[in-house]
């Protein structure tokens, strides 16, 4: 039934692709596609895989690091939209409710699957204080910053794509892993320490 839906084979998303800048599709415009999935309208999920599919996979990537996962979680993740979207009741965002049935699953493939880690790393961790990135001025310190991201866990790597990358609030990151709003700030205090550490044992070595 699916089938022709989930044949896209997406490739790994860029900054401009994935960032805060990507234009949030209007609630009331979700709600309406979610009752016509609802509904059984294939064409509405091939319509909510054109609007949300490239966010879902650099997600689901973000956790995988390995782009074949990712391409089966997403596709796993439609399937359990098109047999449960009655359980959206529209008392938050399509996105967020979406990332948490990629979160779920992407975990459960994580369990069944090595771990690997990313090599690179996207640019501009947004906070209050200078962000790592801001502070690089050389290829030596982006090296070093990518060394801090292979030692992060996919929880923490979760947190950073969900608030940094997919725009959610700490609270709908909080929905999304299933954790509570003060996990999600420990996770991403130590994510954001664990990289200014890096960079600050860099200067100090020089």
């Amino acid at each position: 039934m699916l089938a022709g839906i989930l044949n896209k084979k997406y490739s790994r998303p860029t900054w401009e692709e994935c960032s805060l800048t990507a234009t949030p599709a209007d609630q009331s415009d979700d709600l309406i596609l979610v009752q016509r999935i609802a509904a059984r309208g294939e064409d509405a999920l091939r319509e909510l895989y054109g609007v949300y599919g490239q966010r879902l996979y650099a997600y689901a990537l973000r956790i995988t690091e390995v782009p074949a996962i990712a391409e089966d979680v997403v596709q796993d993740t439609l399937i359990v939209v098109w047999q449960s979207v009655c359980r959206f009741r529209g008392e938050g965002r399509l996105l967020a409710w979406l990332l948490g049935i990629v979160h779920h699953t992407a975990m459960k493939a994580l369990r069944h699957s090595p771990q690997l880690i990313t090599d690179a790393i996207e640019t501009t961790l947004a906070t209050d204080d200078p962000t790592p990135e801001e502070k690089l001025q050389s290829q030596e310190q982006i090296q070093w910053v990518r060394q801090g991201m292979k030692s992060l866990s996919p929880d923490h790597r979760a947190v950073l794509e969900l608030i940094f990358y997919q725009g959610l609030s700490l609270s709908e990151a909080a929905t999304v892993c299933d954790c509570p709003l003060g996990t999600i700030k420990s996770r991403l205090n130590y994510a954001r320490k664990h990289l200014r550490g890096i960079l600050n044992r860099q200067e100090e070595a020089k």
